[in-house]
């Protein structure tokens, strides 16, 4: 009859043989997708992959109340992503208009348009979502920074330059001030904004938008 102590021995032997299996089995496995022990990574990852979110504002023709508006941005040219997100509005759209009254604002993107969500819901925890918040401010057309936005822009979406003219579009900036990010169980994961701006300013992985 074998011992106690032998079995032991045998199932512990057994373990360590056997693959550890990646934290982020629940979801797929995709290259250069950080893991979710890497907040600040997935965080400027999801920036800088969409094109498109939610952008939220305090609408005074609701009384106060938020609202939010699906819109395009780009943080960055290809291989220079910054993390903050610049806007291409009209103040025909209630979004601009808004801003310019209160500029307390909320963006919201979301893993699944990259189709890396796999099969799962996109409320699961697993398929990342991130919300910055700050105030959204309108970019001084004469100043450098209008030319870094709209490269940013227009290299990200190219019909933006052949818009009418006569919708008079500004380029707005969100100046970050909160980080929510949800990308697996457990809650939110606590990314500072300079955590987050500073983040693989030399890396690779933001050679990807």
């Amino acid at each position: 009859m074998l011992s106690p102590a032998y079995l032991v021995f045998v199932a512990a032997f057994l373990l360590a043989l056997r693959h550890p299996v990646p934290a982020f089995a629940a979801r797929p496995i995709i290259a250069r997708k950080p893991a979710p022990s890497e907040a600040a990574a997935t965080a400027r990852w999801l920036a800088s992959q969409n094109t498109w979110g939610v952008l939220s504002t305090i609408s005074s023709n609701l009384n106060g109340a938020p609202f939010g508006n699906v819109v395009s941005y780009s943080d960055g040219v290809p291989g220079k992503s910054h993390g903050i997100p610049y806007f291409y509005l009209t103040m025909l759209d209630p979004t601009a208009r808004d801003a310019l009254e209160d500029e307390r604002t909320s963006f919201t993107i979301s893993e699944f348009p990259l189709g890396t969500c796999g099969k799962i819901d996109p409320e699961n925890p697993t398929c990342a979502k991130l919300t910055l918040t700050g105030k959204l401010k309108l970019v001084d057309l004469q100043s450098s920074e209008a030319e870094l936005a709209k490269s940013a822009l227009f290299t990200k979406h190219p019909e933006m330059k052949d818009w009418p003219k006569n919708h008079h579009f500004q380029i707005f900036k969100l100046e970050i001030e909160n980080i929510f990010l949800i990308d697996w169980f457990g809650g939110p994961k606590p990314i500072t904004p300079s955590e987050y701006l500073e983040y693989g300013k030399n890396q690779a992985l933001l050679k990807l938008s």
